[in-house]
């Protein structure tokens, strides 16, 4: 919505947001109490940021399902302000216009989906696999399919799916079966080792979500990467070969393994961090570990892991931000006013994901990418994070003061 909303329409939304907030003037910090004369300045011609934001969103702007005090004044200002920002979160599990729409009503600010970049986004722009047998593990019952399919791709396999039809693969989850029935679909192929061309066959396993049921998820991943080409109910003649590379495991046409983030803790309502995807991860490469030698024989799980701090979520984030700022200020990209974007602050909770990716991340346009720690997450505020930000603040209100008067911006 904010990126195809004309911009009186914007103003209107903002002034709208900022007499909200009026009523409370030390709520706001002095460079920001412009928000509360913006209805007047709107007829103006706005003037053009250099800058941007991309925030985190658990620990930063909500908390669990909460939304942290201060957010909606940050955004609200930034949006009457016409300064561009994005969400970049390792967070999904929810198609991005479910997500977009939540987290609208709870900071009662209007977004859209071109500002959203959840871990699995990425996935969206995987064509190559579209036409073909995927797996999606993780999120609630078959949400992540669901996304998947909005997604594009065609043939969706679950977990669960594979449980109910053959319960036997996993007899430690059978009590679930009634559950997982409520969600769970046909396999679009028997599995049947005696007729491999005929067998069910994965070709690329995607991880869009933090598992729900680790043991059940850890099995068949493992009989897919196993097995002959993706094939289930095969086994590669290749494992433990020593003669090829990697011992011969993951050496004979088996799919693909993509983690949408590599969390292993994040910020929930409970007082201290929960283990996220991260923490699936881990278990995972333990027990692959401990089934082929690991790393000790010269083993390596091979993945391909996404999200922050990883550079191509990065890469992806701020195409996506340069191309929500030329919506944005479309009307001055015809005529060569807009310029390029020179500062891009990354705000977030995490020191191992937000501000590590932050920090190390080379834009290929030129454009700098600042970190900003919160202390409304996971940091423990008076500790000393294993990543160094740009600067430390209480909460995504202070983190916006900082930037704005670190750029001279007055409006």
């Amino acid at each position: 919505m904010a990126a195809k909303t004309p911009f009186r329409h914007v103003f209107r939304i903002a002034s709208r947001h900022a007499s909200l907030v009026s009523s409370s003037p030390s709520l706001l910090p002095p460079c920001l109490s412009s928000v509360r004369s913006f209805k007047t300045e709107a007829t103006t011609p706005p003037r053009i940021p250099e800058f941007a934001f991309a925030f985190d969103i658990d620990g930063v702007l909500v908390r669990s399902s909460d939304p942290l005090p201060r957010a909606h004044q940050a955004l609200s200002y930034l949006q009457s302000n016409q300064i561009p920002f994005i969400f970049l979160t390792n967070g999904g599990g929810k198609h991005e216009s479910e997500r977009v729409a939540d987290l609208s009503a709870k900071l009662d600010i209007p977004l859209s989906t071109s500002m959203f970049v959840q871990s699995h986004t990425p996935f969206a722009d995987m064509n190559e696999y579209k036409d073909k047998t995927v797996m999606v593990v993780g999120g609630d019952e078959d949400r992540c399919r669901v996304v998947a399919e909005k997604y594009g791709f065609k043939t969706v396999v679950t977990p669960g799916d594979i449980l109910a039809a053959y319960p036997d693969v996993w007899p430690f989850s059978q009590q679930l079966l009634p559950y997982y029935k409520n969600f769970t679909r046909a396999l679009p192929a028997p599995i049947d080792p005696s007729s491999p061309s005929t067998s069910l066959k994965i070709d690329a396993v995607f991880v869009y979500n933090d598992p729900r049921d680790w043991g059940l998820d850890t099995q068949i991943i493992k009989d897919v990467l196993l097995s002959h080409a993706g094939i289930l109910g095969t086994l590669s003649s290749k494992n433990g070969d020593a003669s090829l590379p990697n011992k011969g495991y993951q050496q004979d046409g088996q799919p693909p393994l993509y983690f949408s983030n590599p969390d292993l803790l994040w910020a929930a309502k409970y007082h201290l961090p929960r283990l996220g995807q991260g923490g699936f991860r881990e278990a995972l490469e333990g027990v692959w570990a401990a089934i082929t030698g690991g790393p000790d024989a010269g083993v390596k799980l091979q993945k391909i892991v996404m999200g922050k701090p990883h550079r191509p979520t990065y890469e992806f984030a701020e195409k996506r931000l340069i191309t929500h700022r030329r919506e944005l200020f479309k009307h001055f990209e015809s005529d060569g006013r807009l310029g390029q974007l020179k500062r891009v602050y990354m705000v977030g909770d995490n020191p191992e994901s937000d501000i590590l990716g932050g920090n190390s991340y080379e834009s290929p346009h030129g454009t700098d990418w600042a970190s900003v720690l919160v202390q409304t997450g996971v940091y423990v505020e008076g500790t000393e994070p294993a990543h160094k930000p740009k600067q430390i603040v209480g909460d995504v209100l202070d983190a916006v003061e900082w930037a704005v008067g670190q750029e001279g911006w007055s409006k």
